[in-house]
């Protein structure tokens, strides 16, 4: 019994040695620095907040900036669409300052609730994994904002696409969205602060919206205005345009023919389907017969628009 004991104790000890070298070995792999940048995560925290709002803040002015010297150059289309676009973007960015604001006040709600008697570095440090979410959210959000603004000054002057601002509009509505997230994670369910920011995180949404909305629109108009502008065409290229229209109009209307050709059978099908049993509704048969309809729908709806096209002007 005693040497089972003598035993147990020896190998207790060296379990015990084993895990102080990996510690050792671990503590050495360590980072240098480690412990400062854990203490200096509040900072960071503010540093990073106070940098996105002075990234949103550039960003407006940049727009306004915009703005003055489009009306100063541009007229017809060109100035219309262009006030649009940058009047929805000024909107998109009042909203991001708001939802940062909320976020700052969501925030320091957060951190006198739970510090207790720690310091604000301190509790930033002791959840330090929440702390570097909100740092990376806050930095994703002064970075759309930067991005977004190049791409709409691109459009403005007629250098740039109209889908990379819209793709930059929906960057921004993710990176508010990893913003709110985070900011909330360790919120009151019913704290003030966080319905407020859970409000300016609708209005980035519907602001975004609206930005990829009046893009979209803008870039129709002009696509429009373009394409039907043949003023500076020599004979040569407008002759050269109509052969491609003709070649055009004939491939629609042999995609024309065959979806209606489809419609067709789909339609007898659908036919078949019903007067199997009356009343349907239900069974495979019920199931097959809502496929069909809704086939026959979309085909509707295809034919509509390649009739269109085809008998559209080139």
């Amino acid at each position: 019994m005693k040497q089972r004991d003598s035993l147990t104790a020896a190998d207790s000890s060296r379990l015990k040695a084993a895990l102080e070298a990996i510690l050792a070995t671990a503590e050495k792999l360590r980072p240098r620095g480690l412990e400062l940048q854990q203490g200096e995560l509040g900072d960071m925290v503010e540093q990073e907040m106070s940098a996105t709002s002075a990234a949103v803040e550039s960003a407006a002015a940049r727009i306004e900036e915009m703005l003055n010297k489009s009306r100063a150059s541009d007229t017809g289309i060109h100035m219309e669409v262009n006030e649009r676009i940058l009047a929805s973007c000024t909107e998109l960015m009042q909203a991001i300052k708001q939802l940062v604001v909320s976020s700052k006040n969501l925030q320091r709600d957060i951190v006198e609730s739970g510090r207790g008697a720690a310091s604000m570095k301190e509790f930033y440090a002791k959840n330090s994994r929440w702390t570097e979410g909100l740092i990376s959210a806050s930095k994703a959000v002064g970075w759309g904002a930067t991005v977004m603004v190049d791409a709409a000054d691109l459009v403005v002057q007629g250098k740039g696409k109209f889908e990379e601002l819209m793709v930059c509009s929906h960057e921004i509505a993710a990176s508010t969205a990893q913003l709110v997230a985070a900011s909330k994670v360790k919120a009151d369910k019913d704290s003030a602060n966080l319905q407020r920011l859970q409000q300016a995180s609708r209005s980035v949404t519907q602001a975004t919206a609206a930005v990829v909305a009046s893009t979209k629109s803008g870039k129709s108009q002009i696509e429009e205005k373009d394409t039907m502008d043949f003023s500076s065409m020599t004979l040569t290229q407008i002759k050269r345009q109509e052969m491609d229209a003709q070649v055009l109009v004939l491939e629609l209307e042999t995609r024309l023919q065959k979806e209606r050709e489809r419609l067709g059978e789909l339609r007898k099908k659908h036919y078949e389907l019903a007067g199997v049993a009356e009343g349907w509704g239900d069974g495979e048969e019920g199931e097959d017969r809502g496929q069909l309809q809704y086939y026959e729908y979309t085909l509707k709806i295809k034919t509509t628009k390649m009739r269109l096209s085809a008998s559209s002007p080139q």
